[in-house]
């Protein structure tokens, strides 16, 4: 099915997936089949878990090369080339709507894509040929980033879908080889699940106190942070939001969610 031009845009939080992901044999897959059921955006916005940055700061404003932003891998993962165009209208409003929160941007120009931005991107849209711009997440206080994601909220009026990248669970040593799920994996799975079926907001903002072993689960927040700027963008459609892509991922939830 081939996507159609639209200006209300849906707002995404996926799961991005390391490099070796274009190796899946259904992940790929999942990915485009979403993009193509999509309204084909004018531009992206990307909120990356692998950028941490305060104040607020926008990358790719024009093309430059990827980061490759790990490290171990076979050689054919650092010659992936994701040239899609740079953004700079859309850097400049990003700015204006970010000043309501009172929120500074500054502009990275030489910092490219990294992995969480290029790798859902080269199987969602391969051809490059939609301007995309990568933005910093300044805190990982979920209701800094609701507010940040409420804020940006018009740009989907404008053409752009909004996408936070990260990783519904995301604990490396969870990481499995054949195909088993430890049980914090999926009962924290299970917990986002039902409280993003009942529009639990609060229940996700203080996921930290409220979610089972989330310590576990995340180690670290940063991949579960971009959630809350997709929800707080998509706000309006949280009772419609749905679950486009489940399972997991040698041992991971890769659980990604759409708004609108």
């Amino acid at each position: 099915m081939t996507a159609v031009q639209s200006d209300r845009m849906p707002v995404l939080y996926l799961s991005h997936g390391a490099p070796p992901l274009a190796d899946d044999p259904i992940w790929p897959g999942q990915l485009a089949g979403w993009s193509a059921q999509l309204p084909k955006p004018r531009a992206v916005l990307m909120i990356s878990a692998h950028w941490e940055d305060a104040p607020v700061a926008l990358g790719a404003t024009r093309t430059v090369p990827l980061v490759y932003d790990f490290s171990g891998f076979a050689r054919h993962y650092y010659e992936v080339r994701y040239a899609a165009p740079g953004a700079p209208e859309l850097a400049g409003a990003v700015r204006k709507l970010l000043r309501g929160p009172g929120l500074s941007v500054r502009d990275v120009p030489g910092r490219g894509l990294d992995h969480g931005a290029y790798v859902p991107l080269v199987q969602m849209y391969p051809d490059a040929d939609i301007p995309v711009l990568q933005m910093s997440l300044p805190t990982l206080d979920p209701e800094g980033l609701l507010a940040v994601g409420r804020a940006l909220a018009p740009l989907r009026d404008a053409g752009v879908l909004i996408v936070g990248s990260g990783f519904f669970t995301h604990n490396l040593r969870a990481l499995t080889g054949d195909g088993s799920v430890h049980p914090v994996m999926s009962e924290f799975d299970d917990w986002g699940r039902r409280a993003l079926a009942s529009g639990d907001i609060d229940a996700l903002l203080d996921f930290e106190n409220k979610a089972p072993a989330p310590n576990l689960a995340h180690p670290r927040t940063e991949h579960f942070a971009p959630l809350f700027v997709a929800l707080g963008a998509g706000e309006s459609d949280l009772p419609t939001q749905r679950t486009v892509i489940d399972g997991f991922w040698h041992g991971l939830s890769k659980r990604s969610i759409q708004l609108g």
